[in-house]
């Protein structure tokens, strides 16, 4: 199977200028400033890409792939993604993970769903465990889950300062980080873990006291919400400046919580107070709940994380921000490929899996999706629909 993607602006993310790209099978194969197909040869799928730009297709490092929620008792179960859903944001890669719910949504859960979603066409990788702890794994262990099972990439999501988390000890979340590094060393995995941060006071207060007291290095942690409020976002500078990674949530903004920072706004005033780009990533907690509390915990109201949230923050901080369209491709393709040890993903390179979006370059829109050489969408047109879509 071969597809040439012709005369489009080539963002890798960093800017390559007009190219033209042969995608072979699910690979990109080759990447010159003209390529012109042989007369008589196999047939040959030609993509257009005049007025457009060819960039990589985005990773989304928090995605509840099976739903999630229930907080505001069972009917608020929220459903399980469809490929659709991801597609459409032009997502091509998911890490699913659980959240509150570690009961009735299971690790085995996850994991076939994300094995479901990869054989309908897109790449995906699972997090080990959910807000609980101690952590519920498949094979009950941390490090033999990351050693063993190919998907599970790190631990996650954990819920820290918290009223719905597990309320863990400064002990418990040192050894979660420990376990998780050592199974990463030893399968050569990311092993990051990845941390929900609510609104308590505590904030990032743990991380900041394992990595001055132990070995842990402070990239083993993904502390994710940091926009939720302002005074997390303050907090969460000052961590990014001492060298950790943080993820803003593309789904909160003031329509769930009145004190979020919106993430378009929230990347400008990083790089503005001196973050580097490479420390930032964003993710959209898609099909998750996105639950409104009050001071006493009592549930307000409840939205529904959308994976379309993820590059519309990314276009609004190009395009109301004034950050570079480099920079704002960087959160949601090369930095958590990086972050994450996903060693084909991220880049527009040669050997590289072909994963890629085509936007408009007067409004940028998603108009072409390609996951793993497969068109999922092709001038705003779904090409490939889910199973039971």
């Amino acid at each position: 199977m071969l597809t040439l993607i012709k005369n489009g602006e080539v963002y890798a993310p960093h800017y390559l200028g007009k190219k033209d790209l042969l995608i072979v099978d699910k690979k990109i194969g080759y990447i010159a400033d003209e390529i012109n197909a042989p007369a008589d040869f196999v047939e040959i799928k030609v993509i257009d890409a005049t007025d457009k730009y060819v960039v990589p297709g985005f990773i989304d490092s928090h995605v509840h792939i099976l739903g999630g929620g229930g907080e505001g008792s069972y009917k608020t179960r929220t459903p399980e993604i469809m490929l659709t859903d991801i597609t459409t944001g032009g997502v091509t890669t998911v890490i699913g993970c659980l959240g509150t719910d570690g009961t009735t949504r299971k690790m085995e859960n996850l994991i076939a769903k994300a094995r479901g979603l990869e054989e309908e066409g897109v790449s995906t990788y699972i997090y080990t465990g959910s807000y609980q702890v101690p952590v519920r794994t498949l094979t009950g262990d941390i490090i033999d889950d990351l050693i063993l099972i190919d998907k599970v990439i790190g631990v996650g999501e954990i819920a820290l300062s918290d009223h719905r988390s597990s309320q863990p000890t400064l002990e418990d979340v040192t050894k979660i980080a420990a376990a998780s590094r050592v199974g990463g060393i030893l399968s050569g995995k990311a092993g990051v873990v990845n941390i929900h941060v609510g609104d308590g006071k505590r904030r990032l207060d743990y991380l900041e006291e394992i990595v001055e007291n132990t070995e842990i290095p402070i990239t083993q942690f993904l502390p994710t919400h940091i926009n939720r409020n302002q005074e997390l976002f303050v907090v969460g500078i000052d961590y990014a400046k001492k060298g950790g990674f943080v993820d803003l949530t593309t789904s909160i903004d003031a329509t769930i919580a009145s004190s979020a920072i919106s993430c378009s706004q929230g990347l400008k005033q990083m790089l503005d107070a001196g973050v580097s780009i490479d420390n930032i990533t964003f993710s959209s907690d898609g099909q998750g709940s996105i639950p409104v509390f009050d001071e006493k915990g009592q549930l307000l109201g409840l939205g529904v994380g959308k994976l379309t949230s993820l590059f519309g923050e990314v276009k609004a901080s190009v395009q109301n921000e004034g950050v570079s369209l480099e920079d704002g491709l960087k959160v949601i393709t090369s930095n958590p490929a990086r972050i994450l040890k996903l060693q084909n993903k991220g880049l527009v390179q040669e050997g590289k899996d072909a994963d890629l979006v085509l936007l408009t370059k007067d409004t940028l829109e998603v108009d072409t999706v390609i996951a793993m050489g497969q068109v999922m969408i092709e001038n705003k047109e779904i090409k490939v629909k889910g199973t039971f879509e």
